[in-house]
């Protein structure tokens, strides 16, 4: 095979896994940065940073794959999704499915041999829930909440690793995660309505119809509350509330962009929550890193 046809073919995978737009990585990643930092109470092993952050990447990519093959008949109805690698037809079912399954054998593994056993059986639930959210599409009204637990589920694992069980303050940081994802996944959604009304996919921006700025905002205060109450329960200090207060700051100037539901503001919006759970990371960082001193 020439050199250019190898390199279109890695570029068409590129894609597939979206290793180009590395926003979906980061608001899997935040999440569990969090969880790994508060469970190692500030001081994480860093085998299990790795682990994890490794992990991210893999999962992301794959979910990826998994999602445009379930997705296939729709993407080509929509604007943002008519070029990927599936559609045009630059990667074939068979391969998809194998860059999937690969991936996933990948991270399983790297989970089993260097983590502990209950880790790994949390990763078979993840493994699982990722694969089956592209579906909930179909039939449930709000699948944002079900992506908020696939991109989520690394809390629990996160502490499972660093403790070896899963307290009650992870299933609640989980729930936090699952408030962020249903605020930002409908700004994202709000991108697509009109496309995704024509074809028939459910998502929150459709089911909260015109009150769907209104839930975004209600969802991210529950998502600060419910982490506002972990912080309470874990004693944390005065970084991590300024670190909330960031954080709610940067949501409110989300109601600005989103408030016309115009559709590159929308998409502005749901790219600028790196930037939320970036400060949420900085703000747990500096309070345990100011405690040790």
């Amino acid at each position: 095979m020439r050199l250019d046809a190898i390199l279109q073919r890695l570029d068409a995978y590129e894609r597939l896994m979206r290793l180009d737009k590395p926003i979906g990585i980061l608001l899997l990643l935040w999440p569990t940065l969090w969880a790994v930092w508060i469970a190692g109470k500030g001081s994480p092993d860093w085998l299990i940073v790795w682990v994890f952050t490794l992990g991210t990447v893999i999962m992301r990519s794959a979910g990826c794959a998994l999602n445009d093959l379930a997705d296939m008949r729709y993407d080509g109805h929509v604007k943002r999704t008519s070029e990927r690698p599936l559609v045009t037809g630059e990667v074939g079912r068979a391969e998809a499915l194998a860059v999937a399954l690969v991936l996933c054998a990948g991270a399983f593994a790297m989970v089993v041999l260097t983590l502990n056993r209950l880790t790994g059986w949390l990763s078979a639930v993840a493994l699982g829930v990722a694969a089956t959210y592209p579906y909930f599409k179909r039939f449930f009204a709000v699948p944002q909440a079900y992506l908020g637990i696939a991109f989520g589920f690394g809390i629990p694992m996160a502490f499972a690793a660093q403790l070896g069980h899963v307290p009650a303050v992870a299933w609640w940081m989980l729930v936090a995660n699952i408030f962020w994802a249903i605020a930002y996944d409908t700004e994202y959604a709000m991108v697509d309505r009109d496309d995704d009304l024509r074809i028939g996919i459910r998502t929150a921006a459709i089911t909260f119809g015109r009150f769907d700025v209104l839930a975004v905002m209600l969802c991210y205060a529950a998502a600060l509350g419910v982490l506002v109450a972990v912080g309470m329960r874990l004693g944390l200090g005065v970084y991590y509330y300024l670190s909330l207060a960031g954080a709610a700051g940067l949501m409110a100037y989300h109601y600005f962009l989103i408030r016309e539901r115009e559709r590159l503001r929308c998409f502005h919006a749901f790219l600028h929550n790196n930037w939320v759970g970036g400060a949420i990371f900085l703000g747990i960082v500096a309070d345990y890193t100011m405690r040790a001193r």
